[in-house]
């Protein structure tokens, strides 16, 4: 599929591109779509699963319903819960169409959905697509997967490449159209001027160390279009050089021209950290402070010591003096007596 602009203008205060391939799969069956809303601009990309026609429809419906979900949401209701409505409205649709056709039972998507306003950005996922927030060449913020090997990487059992390596990594435990009740994680991020949101299936993220990613991510070189079909040809060439048989890919990348008005809170750990610093650096003025109290209290009772010396010293020379004049004095004493005699 060929690259995608996302916004209508260079002007707007947001610009992006999409695109999505079918890699070495037989079927895309990733989907993505975008607009304009009251809300803010709006971006999904989704990443179908199921045998058959299941995993191309079932992340059509996903994003058609997640745009119409907000697209329709009354102006007063809470950001947060307009997504989140909007997801599980996606996900009840997905769960009456495998209902009606047997062809399609079992079928299910990721869902991955970007809100950006001039406020702030709304970040919401379920599944194992995720989204990125970089600034620069870092990143500052991801979605967590929800897969079995990312459920030990929480744990502490494996490291996050070692989750990307494994044969299990493909193993969601969260997606639309397994079970009614679907839980979403929503997050609201301030952004900078600059930082780019970066909405992608797995079919991207998972053919390369992260570190890899994130420098493609934050390219400066060129323009963002050229930026996002970079990294789909040079994904889509890595998986022919690996034999050919690799996931769909699709990435859409939004990047901000302004400083959103929700301004970066502390985090608790940061916060601790800043605190313990403190603790640190008053630790170490009160031990400089002590330091050269002493320092000058040593010098002090060293001159004292070394006056007291010299005083000594001094008296040890007079008294030396006094004995040698009472001396010549009894000698000139006994001359005189003689003298007399």
């Amino acid at each position: 599929m060929e690259l995608r602009k996302l916004h209508k203008s260079d002007d707007d205060i947001f610009i992006g591109f999409a695109e999505s391939r079918i890699g070495g799969r037989p079927e895309n069956q990733d989907s993505y779509g975008f607009m304009d809303t009251e809300f803010g601009f709006l971006v999904t990309v989704c990443d179908g699963m199921g045998g058959g026609p299941g995993g191309k429809t079932a992340s059509n419906i996903a994003v058609n319903e997640i745009l119409a979900g907000v697209d329709e949401a009354s102006k007063d209701e809470e950001i947060t819960n307009i997504l989140i409505k909007a997801v599980r409205r996606a996900n009840m649709a997905i769960l009456e169409a495998a209902s009606q056709d047997s062809a399609l039972r079992g079928m299910g998507s990721t869902a991955t959905v970007l809100l950006i306003s001039e406020k702030s950005a709304f970040l919401v996922h379920a599944g194992d697509s995720r989204i990125y927030q970089v600034r620069g060449k870092h990143k500052i913020f991801r979605t967590f997967d929800h897969s079995m090997v990312f459920d030990l990487v929480k744990q502490k059992v494996i490291t996050e490449e070692q989750a990307r390596l494994s044969a299990q990594s493909n193993v969601i435990t969260r997606a639309l159209g397994i079970k009614p009740d679907l839980e979403v994680d929503v997050v609201e991020r301030p952004y900078e001027k600059g930082d780019r949101f970066i909405l992608c299936s797995d079919g991207i993220h998972g053919i390369m160390p992260e570190k890899e990613l994130i420098r493609m991510f934050g390219n400066r070189k060129v323009a963002l279009g050229a930026v996002v079909d970079d990294i789909a040809t040079y994904v889509d060439n890595m998986g022919r050089d690996n034999g050919g048989r690799h996931d769909n890919l699709t990435i859409a990348i939004v990047e901000t021209k302004i400083n959103s008005k929700l301004r970066q809170t502390m985090s608790k750990q940061v916060r601790i950290s800043l605190l313990i610093l403190a603790v640190i650096c008053l630790f170490s003025i009160i031990m400089n402070i002590v330091q050269a109290t002493s320092d000058r209290t040593s010098d002090a009772v060293t001159t004292s010591e070394s006056t007291l010396s010299k005083m000594e010293s001094l008296k040890r020379e007079v008294k030396v003096k006094q004995d040698s004049i009472v001396s010549l004095n009894d000698t000139i004493k006994k001359l005189r007596n003689e003298k007399n005699k």
